[in-house]
């Protein structure tokens, strides 16, 4: 048996439509959106307008000119920040972010941006009432990761919008472990900034991701080149959304993320992520009589994501995952998952946690088979 556990780092297997959609574009399609009048190009542009509106209906986005298309969330994550911050201003983040999000704020905080990291607790959950303790006349922006990468806390982010719009001040939200897990509707929650990616939870490929920005900010383009529109100006164009997606997009991907999405919907996402977090509860269950297992989180099993994330006293994370792809073809993940305060702040450093995260077609078999390699891997390696 070959099991796949890490979907909160890429999704895989995709639904079946998904590789289909991806051929589609690459085999009968082939050309670039945008820049032809000929047939192939625009059936391209199609291909493009009906991915944007499949995302406007996941996140209920009023208007599809909204959404940018980007190569990942961490590219769209770039666009949002240093498209919209300066020098001077104050940025309120957590220290459960992803270097994504934290990494990008550190460099405009070597170029002058203020920025105030809020504590979470132990658990991983971001207490609003100290976010609102953080707040300065200049706090432009409040940024957040829906839910955490490394302990799966699922963050307030109505409350925490709250605050953001009492202070005048943006909201941007990482969504890389809740788009496609959790219903998301940027205008009820309060979401000015919505950075995705298409490989996770939409179930699309690689090279894949999205930016929602909302109608009343300006932003201004990171990347400059062809966009296909404005062609007789040296100067790059502010339209939304061609004015931000630069040079030749990657059709088949995008057209492999709206069958992801179609997917999606046609399931339902709360039928979806309660697959998954029952798999969740059962490899809870298969695990706790390990001596020494502590799983990292809200004890909470509503307060968490999709995924899980555990240690055992005395049994090196990332040497329990060898032996777990090694003797029994699981793949998951070990490591920092490129949080190192979010391990700072649960007490994990410096060997990190073993994260599983089971997906759409995870079997309740295959978390049997893993809960049994675990107990048995962890008493090879005490021995």
């Amino acid at each position: 048996m070959s099991v796949y556990l890490d979907n909160a780092a890429t999704s895989f297997p995709k639904p079946e439509s998904v590789y289909q959609a991806v051929e589609y574009a690459m085999r009968q399609v082939g050309a670039s959106p945008g820049r032809g009048g000929y047939q192939r190009s625009l059936e391209a542009s199609r291909i493009m307008f009906r991915a944007r509106e499949a995302v406007a209906g996941l996140f209920s986005i009023p208007d599809s000119s909204r959404i940018i298309f980007t190569h990942n969330a961490t590219g769209a994550l770039n666009l949002a920040l240093h498209g919209t911050l300066l020098p001077g201003d104050h940025v309120i983040t957590t220290s459960m972010e992803h270097n994504s999000l934290m990494r990008p704020l550190y460099s405009l905080r070597d170029a002058g941006l203020e920025l105030t990291i809020v504590q979470a607790g132990p658990d991983g959950m971001v207490n609003p009432d100290d976010i609102h303790s953080a707040l300065r006349p200049n706090t432009r922006m409040i940024a957040v990761s829906h839910v955490s990468n490394v302990c799966g806390a699922i963050q307030p982010i109505g409350r925490i919008a709250a605050i953001c719009h009492e202070a005048g001040a943006m909201f941007l939200v990482d969504a890389a472990q809740s788009a496609g897990y959790l219903k998301i509707d940027v205008v009820s929650e309060g979401i000015d900034l919505l950075a995705a990616p298409g490989h996770k939870g939409l179930l699309g490929p690689p090279g894949t991701g999205l930016l929602y920005v909302a109608p009343h900010l300006r932003l201004k383009p990171i990347l400059e080149g062809g966009t296909g529109t404005d062609s007789t100006s040296l100067e790059q164009p502010l339209t939304m959304p061609e004015g931000f997606e630069t040079g030749t997009l990657n059709l088949p991907g995008i057209a492999g993320l709206k069958a992801g999405i179609d997917f999606i919907l046609e399931k339902g996402i709360e039928a979806l992520f309660q697959h998954e977090r029952n798999l969740l509860e059962q490899a809870q269950s298969g695990l706790r009589p390990i001596p020494g297992l502590t799983i990292y989180g809200p004890e909470e099993s509503s307060l968490r994501g999709s995924l899980l994330s555990f240690t055992i006293t005395g049994v090196d994370s990332s040497l329990l995952a060898a032996e777990l792809d090694q003797g029994f073809d699981i793949a998951v993940r070990a490591g920092l998952h490129c949080a190192p305060l979010a391990h700072d702040t649960l007490g994990t450093l410096p060997g990190g946690t073993l994260r599983l995260s089971p997906g759409w077609s995870t079997t309740s078999e295959e978390i049997a088979f893993f809960s049994d390699a675990v107990v048995q891997c962890a008493r090879k390696i005490n021995l």
